[in-house]
């Protein structure tokens, strides 16, 4: 029998993440069953299967492939020696979470909506959001951090505390972006910027 390669098997990963992803778009997380999955995957059962257990791991590897650009996001500009202030890393992570939403295959931010409201009565997909969304919160801790260490952030403010505003402004975005439709990274940071300076 032949071997399968890491291509081959990295690529039905793929398309079963994907047609889980169109399956929750289309009939919400609640009512998207694993025969749905399958049926849209186009793939056997047993595939299917062999990469994932349940809904809860695929809605797991769906907030694994959105949120892992974020660290990479987050990784350069850290990366960076120029000047970090929290703001700048708070706009690149809303850009970032409007580029996310318009790729092709489906808004993933609806799914994380979905997810969120889940979570606090499934605890599997609790354990998946929370691990992602602290990922997230260090992430802006370390700038926090660092703005600290440039002086441009008050050194005697605890970073994670910073981290926790910052991060809460991240779902308040996806939430008014989903619902109310008429926000954006450049409205939002413009809101923030008189906030800051009031």
């Amino acid at each position: 029998m032949p071997k399968v390669t890491e291509e081959h098997r990295l690529a039905r990963r793929t398309q079963i993440v994907d047609a889980a992803r169109r399956c929750v778009l289309e009939e919400g997380f609640h009512k998207t069953t694993m025969a749905d999955v399958i049926r849209e995957s186009g793939l056997s059962a047993g595939a299917v299967y062999g990469y994932f257990k349940s809904k809860e791991e695929i809605v797991a590897a769906i907030a694994e492939d959105a949120l892992s650009a974020v660290d990479e996001l987050f990784q350069k500009i850290l990366a960076t020696e120029q000047v970090l202030t929290p703001l700048m890393a708070l706009e690149a992570a809303l850009d970032h979470v409007v580029a996310v939403s318009e790729r092709p295959g489906g808004d993933v931010t609806q799914i994380a909506v979905q997810a969120w409201a889940e979570a606090l009565r499934n605890p599997a997909i609790m354990a998946t959001a929370s691990g992602k969304y602290n990922q997230l919160r260090d992430n802006f801790e370390a700038v926090a951090r660092r703005a600290q260490a440039d002086g441009t952030v008050d050194p005697d403010t605890d970073p994670r505390y910073i981290a926790q505003v910052l991060f809460g402004m991240v779902p308040g975005f996806v939430l008014q972006r989903l619902l109310i439709g008429d926000v954006t990274p450049e409205t939002y940071s413009a809101g923030l910027r008189a906030l800051l300076r009031s």
